[in-house]
């Protein structure tokens, strides 16, 4: 079975119920997806960024996770890019030509795994790993990126799923080997770098 017809027997259906279900809903709402899909990511750098502020009042531990999470959700983002490099799947707005929220991307800009939902769920383990308190807001907040994927036509369901196990597949892992380099952000605290990695 082609690639194309193979992803559209997955969830096709559903992919063109949710983008026909945007196509219903008012103008603002399919927006304020848009937005958030096109510049959401933002905000997990900034989550990442309060998770180092509050990391260097506690443990080294939790301090070395916290400086490798920009890192981290590197690594997912490579790791996801190169399964998409592997399978090559057409947008489904180019295999179903439904109207979307979004303009479809050309082809040949693979759709399987979802990048977006790589890089969010990444940095949202990365964070929770660190700081469930940060955590709380980033783990719905990618649940939320993987979904306005969906909603403004440029992936299918699974796209969006497999993105989302994949980065925080690569993240728990790579987070939890950052505890081993706490000894180094201890002897960091003995040198003009102090302030990167405690608060006094």
């Amino acid at each position: 079975m082609p690639l194309a017809s193979a992803a559209t027997s997955v969830d096709g259906d559903l992919y063109t119920w949710i983008t026909e279900l945007a196509q219903r809903s008012p103008t603002a709402l399919d927006s304020a997806v848009r937005v958030w899909s096109d510049y959401g990511l933002a905000l997990f750098a900034l989550l990442m960024l309060a998770s180092w502020w509050r990391s260097r009042s506690t443990d080294p531990a939790r301090t070395a996770m916290a400086l490798c999470a920009p890192f981290v959700v590197v690594a997912a983002y490579v790791a996801n890019d190169l399964v998409k490099s592997v399978f090559h799947e057409q947008r489904p707005c180019q295999t179903l030509h439904v109207v979307t929220v979004e303009a479809c991307p050309a082809l040949g800009d693979w759709s399987f795994p979802s990048n977006h939902a790589a890089i969010a769920a990444a940095a949202a383990t990365a964070i929770w790993l660190t700081d469930r308190r940060l955590g709380a807001i980033a783990v719905p907040a990618a649940l939320l990126m993987a979904a306005s994927r969906v909603w403004i036509g440029v992936h299918y369901p699974h796209d969006v799923l497999i993105g989302l196990v994949t980065g925080a597949l690569v993240a728990w892992l790579l987070t939890s080997a950052a505890r081993r380099c706490a000894p180094a952000v201890t002897r960091l605290r003995d040198t003009p770098l102090r302030p990167l990695v405690a608060t006094r």
